[in-house]
């Protein structure tokens, strides 16, 4: 078989995700392997835990990077609170919404969704409605709902849910890094992430955080968790210092990764990186708005992150993101769902979110829309950056 050495084209991820990541976490990866029990790889483990609690805001001890994507986050976060017979409040108001409610009704649990038009997000009040009529266990939501591009407040939440006896569990897979994510100061007891969006390293890795009340959750469970990979209780073990007991092998290279990808994380400041993600988002939507798009999510809701705008009548929204691609290298996203086909999803996320991102970008998509002959004066969305840039 003569399959050839790997080249691929070069490629600007703005995305959904992936993000593009930094040469310094490319370079972490090429570090030769320990073996995933070793003292140093350990060390390098406690390590990790560490600079993922500032990373959340938290003091939990069970805060650790599971081995699986964002989604595998998700599914462990759930199956380890939720047991069949427990009664789940789910907002759904997106795609990953109602996916979490899809795990609830695969954990046997009877679940009680919130539906959200999609591009909205839900206020206490309906949360609080749906706690008072029956005895709950969760309640999930979605932080940064990627396939809107809506930012969900989670203000006050927490403690809504404990006055009613109920956990909280939180989705910041999009949000984790680049949007504040204050797990003790809201009051989260289940908290997933993943490493491919702010946090700009590859995909294989869902940060994830327990609380004393998950925890102690956990092991009130009369049934066993129904995954056996993604079983807390015991994958505590082998990440409690002291401890270490033997579970699975940890992908030794990703967690060199994500070590590097937090040391820059924790470099830059997380109060200076959530204003840079502001910054260049609000620049890029000033662009978008001068080429007629609209955005997605409602005023006031829209994540700096995943910018989600509506695609201007009469233009072919799949031939824009084709020519981009080909002609440029630059990758953007679509609609998913009801949006497919509607919408442009633009992820400024970590590395991705610079101003020469969105420069390229939007002079990009002015020539896409020249070539169905509908763009507009050259330069027009590149000048509406720049005003804001200029502004400061």
């Amino acid at each position: 078989m003569n399959v050839p050495e790997l080249s691929l084209p070069a490629r600007l991820l703005l995305g959904p995700g992936p993000s593009p990541v930094h040469p310094r976490v490319l370079r972490a990866m090429s570090t030769p392997l320990l073996g995933h029990l070793d003292p140093k790889f350990l060390e390098i483990m406690n390590e990790v835990q560490g600079q993922l609690r500032a990373a959340f805001r938290t003091q939990n001890p069970f805060t650790i990077a599971l081995s699986g994507t964002g989604s595998a986050g998700m599914e462990a976060a759930l199956v380890n609170v939720v047991e069949p017979g427990d009664t789940v409040v789910v907002v759904a108001a997106g795609v990953f919404g109602n996916r979490m409610a899809d795990i609830v009704g695969r954990c046997g649990a009877k679940l009680v969704k919130i539906e959200i038009p999609w591009g909205q997000t839900c206020d206490l009040g309906r949360v609080e409605e749906a706690l008072k009529k029956e005895q709950v266990k969760a309640v999930g939501i979605v932080h940064a709902e990627t396939s809107t591009g809506a930012h969900q407040p989670l203000e006050g939440l927490g403690k809504l849910c404990h006055a009613h006896g109920a956990l909280l569990v939180a989705d910041t897979v999009t949000s984790l890094g680049g949007v504040p994510v204050e797990v003790d100061a809201w009051e989260i007891d289940a908290c997933y992430s993943g490493t491919q969006k702010c946090l700009s390293c590859p995909p294989g890795l869902a940060p994830l955080t327990l609380s004393p009340r998950a925890l102690d959750a956990l092991r009130a469970r009369k049934t066993k968790v129904q995954s056996w990979y993604l079983d807390a209780s015991m994958i505590a073990d082998y990440w409690a210092e002291g401890k270490r007991a033997y579970h699975h092998t940890a992908p030794i290279s990703m967690v060199y990764a994500l070590r590097e990808a937090l040391r820059i994380v924790h470099e830059e400041g997380l109060e200076a990186r959530f204003a840079r993600h502001r910054r260049h988002s609000a620049a890029l939507m000033a662009g978008l708005a001068a080429l007629g798009c609209s955005p997605q999510a409602q005023e006031g809701r829209r994540l700096p992150t995943l910018n989600c705008v509506q695609v201007p009548a009469g233009i072919e929204e799949a031939a824009v993101r084709k020519s981009l691609l080909a002609d440029h290298g630059i990758e953007i996203g679509g609609g998913l769902g009801p949006l497919a086909g509607k919408v442009w999803r633009i992820g400024l996320m970590g590395e991705g979110s610079r101003q020469e991102s969105v420069l390229v970008v939007l002079a990009a998509i002015e020539q896409a829309l020249a070539k169905q002959g509908k763009g507009p004066k050259p330069g027009t969305a590149t000048s509406a950056a720049l005003e804001v840039y200029a502004r400061g």
